[in-house]
């Protein structure tokens, strides 16, 4: 029988979720495009803090990130958009800054929403920073896992492909949550253009192939679980754009028959109608049973970032508060849907909101 997923009781555990993952300042130009911009709006993000950050602002629940900065005033500026957040920022590592950024910098995501039939568009800086730098060691992982406690831990792909060393990081913390009893999970969030410079899909494949070996919950849309995990799929069109529901059943069952470690397996579906229109769901896999999230077809979008990483707060919410695989995924489609409402990368929902959608409330007034 498959096994199911188990959580630490809150009241043994310092925090409900910890993450290790970037934090950048994402520069926003509003309705304009980056390239012709004269103003930028900052907010903070990044694909694993953005779990977290959703989980402690949106669902009250208490969070740390693990992350490095550089001691200046853009990783300070950071440092407070996180407090704003209300995420924990004591085991952050702050690193010396040589005055120009020559060996170590914060890193900067210039981000445009898409609209119509211009896709959204980013344009990432972040060569050199603290946080990829990182290396085994550098974090007393027995003091967060067994000392202090931690019910979940979450990290991803986006950070293990900052550098060997990151995904070497990765590897170290995820044994050490592991071996303390913390569920892990992982986003594949798998990217080309960060893999490029580094031996491309080939050394993706290799990185993220170790790392699953160490992963509870595993969370991936259908390009991840092909280009990073090497997982083929039938019934993906030649763009990885729409995956039938049956179509990632299979891919499933071949993950699992791979990765019998794998406890849940969870992806939002998403197809593509428009920048500013998606059909929109999501499918968990958890104890041998496949469940899917209420469809909401013809989603209107405001800003696409960060809606998998809330679909994967969601989740994760649900799972540590029900334990029941078919309402976390509710809760996580409707979490996603509703952080894409609203402008930058983390969520701006409230709890009551999330109920209320994945109960099958409308958009009617709140009065």
């Amino acid at each position: 029988m498959d096994a199911k997923l188990e959580t630490k009781p809150a009241e043994s555990c310092r925090w409900d979720a910890a993450s290790l993952g970037e934090i950048m300042l994402r520069l926003d130009p509003g309705d304009g495009r980056i390239h012709t911009a004269r103003e930028f709006r900052a907010w903070e993000g990044g694909g694993e803090y953005n779990v977290v950050r959703g989980l402690r602002r949106c669902f009250g629940m208490r969070t740390t990130a693990v992350t490095a900065f550089a001691d200046n005033p853009v990783g300070r500026l950071v440092e407070d958009f996180m407090l704003q957040g209300g995420v924990d920022v004591s085991h952050v590592l702050w690193r010396p800054y040589d005055g120009i950024g020559r060996t170590v910098r914060n890193g900067l995501n210039f981000v445009e929403r898409g609209f119509g039939c211009r896709g959204a568009r980013s344009c990432a800086d972040r060569g050199h920073t603290a946080v990829s730098q990182l290396k085994p060691g550098d974090i007393d992982w027995d003091a967060l896992f067994a000392k202090e406690g931690v019910r979940w831990f979450h990290t991803g792909g986006i950070f293990a492909a900052l550098s060997e060393s990151a995904a070497e990081t990765a590897i170290e913390a995820l044994k050490a949550a592991k071996a303390a009893g913390t569920v892990t999970s992982y986003d594949l969030n798998y990217r080309a253009s960060l893999w490029k410079a580094s031996g491309g899909p080939a050394r993706a494949r290799e990185v993220n192939r170790e790392i699953a070996k160490y992963v509870d919950v595993m969370i991936g849309n259908e390009e991840d679980f092909t280009a990073a995990l090497g997982i083929e799929v039938e019934g993906v069109d030649e763009n990885l754009t729409v995956l039938p529901a049956e179509s990632f059943g299979r891919m499933i069952e071949k993950a699992v028959a791979e990765y019998p470690n794998f406890k849940a397996v969870a992806t939002t579906l998403r197809s593509v109608k428009s920048a500013t229109v998606n059909d929109w769901g999501a499918l968990c896999w958890h104890a041998g049973r496949l469940h899917r999230a209420t469809q909401r077809d013809r989603l209107e979008i405001y800003d696409r970032v960060g809606g998998g990483d809330s679909f994967a707060s969601g989740l994760i919410y649900g799972f540590l508060t029900t334990g029941d695989a078919a309402r976390a995924v509710e809760l996580g489609a409707a979490h996603g849907a509703l952080a894409m409402t609203t402008p930058g990368d983390t969520s701006m929902a409230l709890a009551a909101e999330v109920e209320k959608l994945a109960g099958g409330g409308s958009a009617r007034v709140d009065r």
